[in-house]
């Protein structure tokens, strides 16, 4: 008996939610191209999921009539990795935007893309947070002003397209969502793409960053300022196709073809090759036509395709797994049934406390060790504190250093003009800050390395204040100050356990 498939088509995929997006949103354009794309896969519905993350974008798996996942901030690319290697035979789709996956999910997204996870994954980059109010965005440009960035934002942005092909990619695509038949022609590619495929959706926010993509998104001077890329065509570009892209040394330029240079001179697309990706990867618009369509497209195995060989390799060595042997097989300890306690108490527990227990906690002094009274009475000037080893702010590291080693100790206390405490220098300093770091120590000043406002104690102080201040901080020394702030001893850990083994003796 043979089953007859029903062709399906772009209502098939429109879910029964009202659609909830800012009026004029590229996301509603996105929508539309990607529920017409589906019927062309016959696939069927039941086996397609959409998994998102936060966002604007993330809203997708709702107005998809499919399986669906709206999951947490950024882990959309896990949670299709574990999808796709328990369930290989699913379509699977990631939506993200450019904040949801390139910042808090930008581990995830690169750990997906790199396993070669067979998923496909649509980042819609408006270059701003949208759906919490116009904060900067790991894409936005710099100098970009926002409620996040009033004087401009002082971060390099993130090339999506250019960690893609760090991640090595196997797919690797962009189109903008104000040309339908492009980005339905480019989602239909991903999705016959097995293994990792990442599409980079271009967009603007209407309300936030409408001009973001001024020029690419208006059909009337779009083909001015578009690259198509063709495999195996050269690149030319324009409305009546009189540019190009030729390579200068190692840069690509824009020409004008005639004038002694011809269709020859320029440079071909080749979705295969990694070194011209990154090419175009770097050709950034507005001062290059900004590069649409398939950039690179390689097969590799998928990253469920290896683990199964793995699993199959495993089963052939040695037999199919038992879960629940596995689990009994080592490690193992019974838990008796706990005897029945007899006590007194009968019927429900009341919530009211017993006056005269609470009375006859009030009148019992908690009791103290020995040692406790003498951490909790005893001065650190107990301790016999040892004097300090100063050195001005503005000596070099190299003077601090030979101080360290001629003295043998592990910290310098660092003073001002007035002899007053600024900070501490320590081994960990120099290791951490100096080490591999700094290449002149003689020109470089202690001021600029050391711990600065360290906590100091008053000699006066039980020891307990002390151990107090190591525990809760870390610290391994705690300089110990007069009344005007300036450095009379100091003490570390080591000190404490001294004086305790010496009157437990």
């Amino acid at each position: 008996m043979t089953t007859e498939t029903i062709p399906l088509t772009r209502q098939d995929f429109v879910s029964n939610q009202t659609v909830r997006w800012c009026p004029g949103c590229g996301d509603y354009a996105i929508l539309a191209q990607v529920q017409k794309t589906l019927p062309e896969l016959n696939v069927p519905k039941e086996d397609i999921v959409f998994i998102s993350g936060i966002g604007c974008s993330s809203r997708f798996p709702y107005y998809m009539n499919t399986y669906g996942i709206h999951s947490i901030h950024g882990r959309a690319p896990t949670l299709a990795t574990g999808l796709a290697v328990a369930r290989p035979d699913l379509s699977i789709w990631v939506v993200t935007g450019d904040g949801d996956g390139l910042s808090i999910g930008g581990n995830h997204l690169v750990h997906a893309i790199r396993r070669n996870v067979n998923v496909n994954i649509l980042l819609f980059n408006n270059r701003i947070y949208g759906l919490t109010k116009g904060q900067y965005s790991p894409t936005s440009r710099q100098g970009k002003v926002t409620k996040s960035s009033p004087m401009g934002s002082l971060e390099q942005a993130l090339n999506p397209i250019a960690l893609a092909l760090a991640s090595e990619a196997t797919f690797v695509a962009r189109s903008i969502d104000a040309h339908t038949q492009h980005l339905g022609e480019v989602l239909l590619e991903a999705a016959h793409h097995i293994g990792t495929s990442f599409v980079e959706i271009y967009q603007n926010c209407v309300i936030f960053n409408p001009m973001e993509w001024e020029g690419l998104d208006d059909r009337r001077q779009r083909d001015e300022n578009i690259l198509y890329l063709k495999h195996g065509e050269p690149m030319i570009f324009g409305k009546n196709s009189d540019k190009g892209i030729r390579l200068n040394s190692f840069w690509p330029e824009v020409v004008q073809l005639g004038n002694g240079v011809s269709e020859a001179d320029l440079l071909v697309h080749d979705e295969t090759s990694m070194q011209l990706a990154y090419l175009i990867s770097s050709m950034e618009y507005p001062e290059f036509p900004s590069p649409m369509g398939v950039i690179r497209r390689v097969q590799r195995q998928t990253y469920a395709e290896g683990l199964m060989a793995q699993v199959q390799v495993a089963q052939e060595k040695k037999g199919v797994g038992d879960l629940y042997q596995l689990y009994t097989s080592a490690d193992l300890w019974t838990v008796t049934e706990r005897e029945a306690v007899n006590t007194k108490q009968t019927g429900l527990l009341s919530l009211d406390m017993d006056d005269a227990y609470t009375d006859e906690i009030d009148q019992k002094p908690e009791r103290m060790t020995a040692m406790q009274d003498e951490l909790t009475q005893s001065p650190i000037s107990t301790l016999h504190p040892r004097a300090p080893i100063t050195v001005d702010a503005s000596a070099s590291l190299e003077k601090a250093i030979r101080q360290m080693n001629a003295h043998k100790i592990g910290c310098l206390l660092v003073t001002d003009t007035n002899d007053k405490l600024l900070g501490i220098f320590t081994e960990k300093d120099v290791l951490m800050r100096v080490v591999g770091l700094v290449d002149n120590l003689a020109a470089a000043q202690v001021a600029d390395f050391m711990t600065a406002n360290p906590i100091a104690l008053n000699a006066d102080l039980p020891i307990a204040q002390a151990l107090y201040e190591m525990s809760m901080h870390g610290f391994r020394h705690v300089p110990l100050v007069d009344d005007n702030h300036r450095p009379e001893g100091i003490i570390s850990f080591r000190d404490v356990v001294r004086h305790l083994k010496q009157i437990s003796n």
